[in-house]
């Protein structure tokens, strides 16, 4: 069979030719990709997607109905609050200046992000507002473990406060050119910066606040597990724009990013599925859904450096270890962090962020260490990235809530508690059945 091109078709094959090797070429150049901005345009979007809808939905469906709106009411006024203070002055203390432990007010109010900046390949408008969206997720999360109990006012101030004097330091020491960065911990999409960050934050929050009212004397059942596992898928899906998406360019390493993502999602879920039918009998929609958040949890920090096996082993571990820290030492512990932000962002980070380097080496699979550096020493280095953060996020996000509790209190009334947040707080339930 032959095929013959028409002198229009040939013309257009030639055009599409010459414009792929001039976008190449900028490329090469450090000038604008069409392709990179496509894709990051793609990834910004869907990690906006994980937090609403998905964690919103995820959180949602786990607590009693009574306070379903108050779940979706916090992540939905947290990407609101957290767009405002990055644009004022998160996005220049996280990504400008040269010191160590803190950035600049370079760029507050986006000052010199215009139309034309670029950052790499991509806009720079494009860079800011991707890195915004791991800016709203992070706070978000928090919320999972003081849920049912905090007043809206309180969150609101402890999310500000927490997002300017926690997040953003956190984000310049790996990303923005700091210490750990400089020292060469390996945290490709966020493992430190937004799981520990957040994990941390979320326990110390939920002892400071203490149990909820008839916490393990009263059923405190999930209200809609439909919810749950449609807000699990949303994040999964979503997680590509997070973990390929922190290539900040549509290549090779964005690829296997993704493969690898997908890899540990899976393996952590089951993991987490047998962990528990084999401990209870029988497994649950809840704990699967459980299992793949913490698999995409411990591969976030290692997506960039690790190959399939590594993903395969680093997403059995977070699975299994993440269902014992969220069941048997929490049980043990007596704390309660109502959604399990501890047990899975927190310990799947603490995981994923060690396990980097140890799969990084070229030997098990992955991109290989920096010269002169073994296992052992890269291993070392991403223990201090998580101490360093584990400390600083634990007394900062500490002092923050008790300043916070001093001024207009922490925690809604017995009585309000009781009632519910939807009605206390927000006048409005989320289901209306006899309507």
């Amino acid at each position: 069979m032959k095929f013959f091109l028409t002198p229009n078709m040939a013309r257009l094959t030639v055009a599409l030719g010459l414009l792929l090797n001039v976008t190449q070429a900028a490329a090469d150049e450090g000038g604008l990709s069409a392709g990179d901005t496509a894709w990051m345009l793609t990834a910004t979007a869907l990690v906006l997607f994980m937090t609403i809808p998905g964690l919103a939905l995820f959180y949602a469906g786990m607590v009693r109905a009574k306070n379903v709106l108050s779940v979706l009411m916090q992540c939905f006024a947290i990407t609101g609050l957290a767009t405002i203070i990055w644009i004022i002055v998160g996005y220049s203390l996280a990504f400008t200046g040269d010191g160590a432990y803190w950035g600049s007010l370079e760029k507050a109010f986006l000052k010199g992000v215009t139309v034309d900046a670029l950052s790499g390949t991509i806009p720079e408008t494009v860079f800011m507002t991707f890195q915004m969206t791991f800016a709203i997720i992070t706070p978000a999360l928090i919320v999972g473990a003081f849920a049912e109990r905090m007043k809206f006012s309180a969150m609101l101030w402890f999310m500000g406060i927490w997002l300017i004097l926690v997040y953003a330091p956190i984000c310049h020491w790996v990303w923005g050119g700091g210490w750990l960065g400089e020292m060469g911990v390996l945290d490709f999409a966020g493992g430190t910066v937004v799981h520990i960050n957040a994990g941390i934050a979320g326990l110390v929050a939920c002892i400071v606040l203490g149990k909820r009212n008839g916490y393990t004397k009263t059923p405190m059942l999930p209200n809609n597990l439909g919810y749950t596992i449609v807000g699990a898928a949303m994040l999964w899906v979503g997680w590509f724009g997070f973990n390929a998406g922190s290539e900040l360019a549509a290549d090779g390493t964005a690829g296997m990013a993704m493969a690898v993502t997908q890899i540990a999602t899976a393996a952590a879920a089951l993991g987490w599925m047998f962990s528990e039918w084999l401990s209870h009998g029988k497994p649950s929609v809840l704990g699967i859904a459980s299992g793949a958040v913490a698999g995409l949890v411990a591969i976030t920090p290692a997506c960039g450096s690790v190959g399939p096996m590594g993903a395969l082993a680093i997403g059995i571990a977070a699975g299994v270890l993440c269902y014992l820290a969220a069941t048997k030492l929490k049980n043990a512990l007596g704390y309660d962090d109502s959604l399990d932000v501890f047990g899975v962002h927190a310990i799947g980070g603490i995981v994923g962020a060690l396990l980097t380097g140890v799969f990084v080496a070229g030997s098990l699979g992955g991109v290989g260490l920096a010269e002169g550096v073994s296992i052992g020493q890269q291993v070392g280095k991403q223990a201090i990235g998580v101490v360093a953060t584990i400390i600083y996020t634990g007394v900062a996000s500490f002092i923050i809530l008790k300043v916070i509790d001093m001024v207009i209190g922490l925690r809604v009334s017995s009585d309000e508690e009781s009632e519910g947040l939807d009605i206390s707080l927000h006048d409005e339930r989320g289901y209306n059945l006899g309507a």
